[in-house]
């Protein structure tokens, strides 16, 4: 076997999110192992896509589809994870689990590794599968983790802008036609938001919603405290943005003892935050795509001079992708248990 080669399946290697990680997948650690695409829809079976440089089709999930898998990403929806999780369990199989679904099961565990020394403790042999942590949720610790192991956080307050890309196409497909429609006067459609998003702010939406804010403001909470030991207090509100990719974020840090924006701009430095100065233009969902750090400025509130107790961050990242750079790093973590691959 040659080593780094394992045998690596995506349950929902149509999405955006499954396209996004079979792309990152390729230039990490794990890019000499065999891919396999999978997906329960029968119209998406027999596609013709691409792993890597190499052309490659999507199967439909039989009951032989995870024999002999080293790892499997659960990458479509929540449903088709509960379906054939146990199934792919069985197989032996490491899991990395991005729809949310087994959130709560025993043993499994909420992960970022990106966290390093700041991220809570990891995986061991009674872990089934891992959560890989809503990617907000991870923006948020690894700021609340960097400032916490160099000052003394108080508490922070988030407003967090939520794109239509986290949702899917059918999202992104309805904020464009939602759009397109407004600029011609005519209706709105509104069957995934259940409201107009286009050209607006909200902190909720319709009843009839597919999307369920609410339900999501809570788990990026929960993911946050589950990722840091001893986690700095966070309130939090989620928004929903009329963006179409990447996440924004406006949060108000308050420490115990008061800094200058050097010392906690030095504080933030380091693997996976990009720490973008006054001087430069302002992080932003634009300049955030297609990085897989999360970029940060920094300011005290009203502009002081010297010291202060209180600061605001402006954070942006690229959801899809620090989603997947964070899944991959939970495989690589989750490797250390596997004394080797499968494939031959």
């Amino acid at each position: 076997m040659t080593d780094g080669m394992y045998r690596i399946g995506i349950v929902g290697a149509t999405t955006l999110a499954g396209k996004e990680l079979n792309d990152e997948l390729q230039d990490s650690l794990l890019g000499a192992s065999e891919f396999v695409l999978l997906d329960e829809d029968e119209e998406a079976a027999g596609m013709l896509t691409a792993a890597g440089d190499e052309p490659a089709f999507i199967h439909r999930i039989d009951a032989s589809s995870f024999e002999k898998m080293d790892f499997v990403f659960f990458v479509g929806d929540a449903a088709g994870t509960k379906k054939f999780w146990q199934q792919a369990r069985r197989s032996g199989a490491s899991l990395i689990d991005l729809t949310y679904a087994l959130d709560g099961e025993k043993n499994v565990l909420v992960r970022s590794p990106l966290l390093g020394a700041g991220a809570a403790g990891g995986p061991d042999l009674k872990t089934p599968a891992v959560v890989a942590a809503h990617p907000a949720a991870v923006m948020l610790a690894l700021v609340a983790a960097r400032l916490k192991a160099k000052l003394s956080v108080a508490s922070l307050a988030a407003t967090v802008m939520e794109p239509a890309s986290e949702h899917g196409k059918a999202a992104m497909d309805e904020l464009h036609q939602q759009t397109v429609n407004l600029l011609s006067f005519h209706a709105v459609p509104k069957e995934q938001y259940d409201a107009q998003v286009s050209f607006n702010l909200l902190p909720t939406l319709g009843d009839a919603a597919k999307i369920d804010l609410g339900a999501i403001e809570q788990r990026i909470q929960a993911h946050y405290g589950a990722l840091i030991s001893a986690a700095p207090e966070l309130a939090l509100q989620l928004v929903q943005a009329p963006v179409f990719h990447g996440y924004a974020a406006s949060v108000l840090v308050e420490l115990e003892q008061a800094a200058t924006v050097e010392q906690v701009e030095a504080a933030l430095v380091g693997e996976w935050i990009e720490v973008v100065s006054g001087e430069s233009d302002p992080p932003s969902n634009v300049s955030a795509a297609g990085q897989s750090k999360v970029m940060v400025r920094v300011r005290a509130v009203g502009g002081a001079a010297g010291e202060s107790k209180r600061f605001w961050l402006w954070l942006a990242a690229d959801n899809l992708k620090l989603g997947a750079v964070n899944a991959i790093a939970c495989a690589l973590e989750l490797r250390r248990l596997r004394p080797s691959g499968k494939v031959q």
